[in-house]
Order: structure tokens, then C-alpha cells, then sequence
């Protein structure tokens, strides 16, 4: 169950990172929506790592923030590249295959 909730609070870092990225490209009534965002995804993510970080099993305080923020960071170039159109080129997505094999590899010697 902690694995989950660390997944899930990595797609909400991903979530607040669009929404900053979002924010710069707004103003007015907008722009505030896209902080309120932020602010809702920020604490929704915390939360999450910090519950998975307890309970029965909890995942060890290193293992989850890395697997977090590379969920997130993950995420997060993968929105940029379809969202804000930022460019996909072979080392990018190289470096991104390399993160993604280290989560998961962090997954299985956590256990």
C-alpha cells in the first residue's frame, strides 16, 4: 500500500510542477487558479510521501524521496514535451529511460 501512495503522491509533484509552468504562461483570474493548483498539489504530494515513509511497511525516508522525485521528475519532462512542446531529443529520453530503470531497481531492493 505505501508503494501506491508514494506513486500516487509522485504524480501530484508532477502536478505541481505543470502548474507552476502553467502559472508563468497565465495572469489574472488564471494565474491564481494555477497557484491554487500548486499549492493543492504540493500538499496532496507531501502528504502522501510522508505516509508512505510510515505505517506496517514503511518504505525507508531515502529509498521514497528519491522514487518520488524521480517519479516526478519523469513526469514532469514527459508533460513538458507534450504540454509546453519542449524538444524530445535521443540523449533526453535516454537520461529519462536511465531514471526510470533506477526506480525501478530502488523498488526491488527495498523490499
Amino acid at each position: 500500500m505505501n508503494w501506491i501512495l508514494l506513486i500516487i503522491g509522485g504524480l501530484f509533484e508532477t502536478g505541481f510542477a505543470i502548474s507552476l509552468g502553467k502559472a508563468q504562461e497565465s495572469s489574472g483570474k488564471e494565474f491564481i487558479l494555477w497557484l491554487i493548483s500548486f499549492a493543492v498539489c504540493v500538499s496532496i504530494s507531501m502528504f502522501l510521501l510522508y505516509k508512505a515513509m510510515g505505517g506496517e511497511k514503511p518504505i525507508p525516508v531515502g529509498t521514497a524521496y528519491a522514487v518520488w522525485g524521480a517519479i516526478g521528475a519523469v513526469g514532469t519532462v514527459v508533460s513538458g514535451i507534450l504540454i509546453f512542446k519542449e524538444p524530445v531529443t535521443f540523449w533526453r529520453l535516454f537520461f529519462l529511460s536511465t531514471l526510470v530503470i533506477s526506480i525501478v531497481g530502488l523498488k526491488f531492493v527495498s523490499e
